[in-house]
């Protein structure tokens, strides 16, 4: 017969549990954030920071933003909500192939002093991966 008391116990969350899901809000909050910020934000106040904004295509720049949002909400959600959690890690993944293409277009304009962010976010999306994967996997909801 198994303990009560130990069938309501949880176990330890490691640190790399924490670290994974501090990741996460902050993979969530930079792409939906930022995807939100440039749907609602006028494309020539955007250029005033990311003078791209100005010169892509607005739908471009508005599919960047989209991928920006659901990025944002796949890498937090499906493991918040324990429906569908390997979501996270096909999320994560499409996080790192927007950052790569970023990269790839800032250094095909001569931008290279602006990639150093697209590497972190890239790092940072290869850890949840990498973590939600095979380290700290999500159960789905029974």
């Amino acid at each position: 017969m198994t303990d009560p008391a130990q069938t309501l116990r949880t176990p330890p969350v490691s640190a790399l549990t924490i670290g994974l899901w501090v990741a996460q809000g902050a993979l969530a909050l930079i792409f939906a954030g930022g995807g939100v910020w440039k749907i609602v934000t006028p494309i020539e106040r955007v250029a005033e920071a990311f003078a791209w904004a100005g010169e892509v295509p607005p739908g471009l720049f508005y599919a960047t933003a989209a991928l920006d949002i659901l990025g944002g909400i796949g890498v937090l959600l499906p493991s918040l909500t324990r429906i569908r959690p390997e979501v996270t890690v096909l999320a994560a993944l499409g996080c790192v192939a927007l950052q790569a293409s970023a990269i790839i277009f800032h250094l095909s304009r001569g931008e290279a002093a602006d990639t150093p962010v697209n590497v972190l976010f890239i790092v940072l999306a290869l850890f949840v991966a990498w973590g939600r994967h095979s380290k700290a996997p999500i159960a789905p909801r029974a």
